[in-house]
């Protein structure tokens, strides 16, 4: 048994929980998570995976859980041995690489145009005019769609995580293990919605820089104060076009994965004004034709590959050929899914809880508006039928009860440990490359951090310890970003960034995709970074070994900021 100390208290939630190994989820919630939160979102992906993992005869099943405000996840295997077990996943393998030669138009045609008729609806619906009564209905409406695009993102999630990881194991089995990052190389570079946001972002800089009155502003101006300046500003105004026009496409993001109660960059435009006020500091360059020199010289090194492989049998020119489509289509799913579903949807029902929020206040059940992401949806729903009365003293704990547990680090894992290993299958294999297991070396220096390789290189600097996109204001050109995971909308981040490191993850985690897309040396899972580096202190990344060598220097002003 996997037990948390005194400090750590689980009450588990039904008789079955107890026997089931639950690990806290740091790659997507590495801090406490809101009550509303962990009953809408948790319950929504649950129902999601699982309906996936169905509709794929996928031999598991997974259930997610909020103990002392931390998210948690266990996954149950089928089968009563690893032969067995292994023989299901095999049969889930072969029902799966059909889709993944169809991936994109699976998404193309069917599901994209589902999730944006669910973005229909929530834009359609009249929240400030409709009465309660059709808020509960639409709330209602609400909860079945969001199950549903989250059933999506795991129809789609599987598949395009299978696909490069399924490639990566046939390359490095064809030419070695030190090559495996060619492997990535291969398919890596599309234009997708998260290097889309950072290009443009990236572009409307240099409309500012371009600006004597506006890099004024961006340069001497707090970032929380930059817009109402500019605002008063002469010659601001197609500056202040282009942002509300980037607002308007990428600004439904914010900086966690699915919390609800974090605004959306559309309501608190700060993360964006902060890589802004980056980005005018740094020298110009030509982003297009960088990715359009990316790109040729992976068509180069590709075009001698498939001359190499032409001494091949063509059996395996066709199983490379095969697997490098799928998995072409499957990075670049990683990557666009996430502006409409993690994104795009998680904020359309943000502000509709919102609305119910604003009714609670004014009415005194609730103290302010957002307050309504510490009451559970059943709570909500009493509360807008009359029942429950006044909330606030239940916020109120619930508040405290989470920065109570945001000082305490949560166990890794609570429950009993299972009795069989899982099966090494390739749908194993790459639901570890994306949550990451074990460092690929150890280390008895303590002047050194193992973790798992995600991108190749070796770079040293400054490290800034970055534990949410809205510090990302101290990051400068040259810096070293190390945070506990890192989700798509960090993306801005790394045109400064010259590396990265992270507690959580493996080499097909969001963090190390979009390290690749950047050829940023970067090394994730290590597990300890933000607790053992210190704001301001130098450090190597070396992206190749999966270590990070720690330096003295430490900026005085900065060591406060250095660990929690």
């Amino acid at each position: 048994m996997a037990d948390a100390d005194d400090s750590f208290p689980v009450v588990w939630p039904d008789a079955e929980a107890p026997g089931l190994l639950w690990r806290h989820d740091r790659t997507h919630a590495p801090n406490p998570v809101s009550t509303l939160t962990g009953d809408l979102g948790a319950r929504s992906l649950e129902a999601g995976f699982n309906r996936a993992a169905e509709a794929y005869a996928l031999p598991l099943r997974v259930r997610w859980a909020r103990f002392n405000t931390y998210s948690y996840q266990a996954v149950i295997q089928f089968g009563s041995s690893t032969a067995e077990m292994t023989e299901l996943h095999q049969a889930a393998e072969r029902r799966l690489r059909p889709l993944m030669q169809k991936l994109r138009r699976m998404w193309d045609d069917t599901w994209l145009p589902e999730i944006q008729t669910h973005l229909a609806f929530w834009d359609g619906f009249p929240a400030r005019a409709a009465s309660m009564e059709d808020c509960l209905a639409h709330l209602d409406e609400t909860e079945r769609r969001f199950a549903r695009v989250w059933e999506i993102h795991f129809l789609l999630g599987i598949p395009f995580l299978l696909a490069p990881s399924m490639f990566e194991d046939f390359y490095t089995d064809l030419f070695g293990e030190e090559r495996r990052f060619d492997a990535y190389r291969m398919i890596e570079g599309s234009d997708n919605k998260i290097v889309e946001s950072e290009r443009a972002l990236w572009d409307l800089s240099r409309v500012g820089k371009a600006s004597p009155n506006v890099r004024r502003v961006l340069e001497t101006e707090p970032a929380a104060s930059v817009l109402s300046k500019l605002r008063e500003t002469e010659g601001a105004a197609d500056f202040l076009a282009g942002f509300q026009s980037y607002l308007e496409r990428f600004g439904e993001r914010s900086s966690e994965f699915l919390e609800f109660v974090n605004p959306s960059w559309i309501e608190d435009p700060t993360p964006v004004v902060n890589c802004l006020q980056d980005y005018i500091s740094q020298a110009d360059r030509e982003r297009d034709a960088e990715l359009a020199a990316a790109e040729q010289e992976r068509s180069q090194e590709l075009s001698k590959l498939r001359e190499l492989l032409a001494t091949y049998p063509a059996k395996v020119r066709d199983e490379f050929e095969s697997l490098l489509r799928a998995a072409r289509e499957g990075s670049f799913l990683h990557s666009e899914h996430a502006h409409w579903i993690d994104q795009g949807c998680a904020y359309r029902v943000r502000r509709l809880l919102l609305e119910f929020g604003r009714r609670f206040a004014a009415k005194n059940a609730l103290a302010h508006e957002g307050d309504i992401f510490f009451l559970k949806l059943a709570e909500i729903r009493e509360t807008a039928r009359g029942a429950g009365g006044d909330r606030r003293a239940l916020v109120l704990e619930r508040q405290q009860e989470m920065e109570k547990f945001q000082a305490i680090a949560p166990p890794v894992v609570l429950g009993t440990l299972p009795t069989q290993a899982p099966p090494e299958t390739p749908i194993h294999r790459a639901m570890t490359k994306f949550i990451g297991g074990p460092a690929r070396r150890s280390s008895d220096d303590s002047h050194e951090l193992a973790g798992n390789s995600a991108s190749p290189g070796k770079v040293s600097g400054r490290a800034r310890v970055v534990h949410s996109l809205s510090d990302g204001g101290k990051m400068e050109p040259g810096d070293i970003l190390v945070a506990r995971t890192m989700a798509p909308p960090w993306a801005p981040l790394l045109a400064s960034a010259a590396g990265i490191v992270t507690d959580t993850g493996g080499v097909l985690s969001h963090c190390a995709v979009i390290a690749r897309e950047y050829r940023i040396p970067a090394v994730v899972g290590t597990g300890v970074a933000t607790k053992c580096i210190a704001d301001g202190q130098e450090i190597e990344v070396d992206g190749g070994l999966g270590l990070v060598r720690l330096g003295a220097r430490i900026d005085a002003q900065n060591t406060s900021d250095s660990t929690i």
